[in-house]
């Protein structure tokens, strides 16, 4: 037996409201990943070494991302919730092959002159190498490492790091004056508290 018309029209609303929504659920993903998908792979690649190594992570991120869109939509910062799972899938890549983050030296090296203070810039250059620049970069909390990976070495603005670390402006430049510190520490040169960013 055929169902009435009415339900027949009302499950045919139903269908076609459910498509809509999924076609625009699909949109709303495109429009983000098209707008962060080269951020995403410059992290990646600064972590994982290689622009093949940040496609792999980067497209599972993806994946992950568009499968729970709904869910990424509904939390309270999109952008922090994306740059966790970024950050899972550069973990998971890395721990998969019993590595550790590899950011370029070049990137690296541009960030601390760039994050320590104007008159270390000099010394720094000459004496990188010796130090355990990289390893001292490496070693800082993961909050502070993330603040200077976006702000420095990816050259974001503090509002934008705030936004994907989900802090405010205030403490990101928090964790950039306790980086500072522990690194002039780590390298032994001289620190001096500046307002300078």
């Amino acid at each position: 037996m055929n169902p009435p018309l009415e339900d027949s029209r009302g499950s045919h609303a139903e269908v076609s409201s459910a498509r809509a929504r999924a076609g625009r659920m699909a949109l709303s993903f495109k429009a983000f990943h098209e707008h962060h998908r080269r951020l995403w792979m410059r992290i990646a690649h600064a972590q994982v070494g290689s622009a093949a190594a940040a496609e792999v992570v980067v497209t599972r991120a993806c994946a992950r991302l568009e499968a729970s869109w709904s869910h990424a939509l509904a939390q309270e910062s999109l952008r922090q919730y994306a740059w966790m799972v970024l950050k899972e899938e550069v973990h998971r890549w890395l721990t998969e092959r019993d590595l550790k983050p590899q950011v370029g030296d070049a990137a690296f090296l541009v960030a601390v002159q760039k994050l320590l203070m104007h008159e270390m810039r000099d010394e720094l250059r000459v004496i990188s190498q010796e130090i355990g620049l990289y390893t001292a970069i490496a070693a800082l909390p993961e909050r502070q490492y993330d603040v200077i990976l976006l702000r420095f070495v990816l050259g974001r603005e503090e509002s934008e790091v705030a936004e994907y670390l989900g802090i405010e402006e205030a403490t990101v430049r928090s964790h950039i004056r306790h980086a500072r510190r522990s690194l002039a520490r780590e390298l032994n040169m001289p620190y001096k508290e500046t307002d300078r960013q």
